[in-house]
């Protein structure tokens, strides 16, 4: 494999990683300041699904990353 293309996986690794983080962050945020607003249930269903949609990306990223990483080293 090509530094390249080793880079492209590094920088699509940091996204994943700053995107989970991210995800779990406004998760826990909203959890705490949702009953403190008045947040109604909906919402909050509504914020869980965003945050499932996330991981769920990443999660088919990361698959992708290994994926590649699996058919240019063998």
């Amino acid at each position: 494999m090509d530094e390249e293309q080793d880079r492209k996986i590094a920088r699509q690794g940091r996204v994943v990683s700053l995107v989970i983080a991210g995800a779990m962050m406004f998760w826990i945020a909203m959890q705490w300041l949702g009953p403190e607003i008045g947040l109604t249930t909906r919402y909050a269903v509504l914020i869980d699904l965003g945050v499932l949609a996330a991981f769920f990306w990443a999660l088919l990223v990361s698959f992708q990353m290994w994926r590649k990483r699996q058919t240019d080293d063998g």
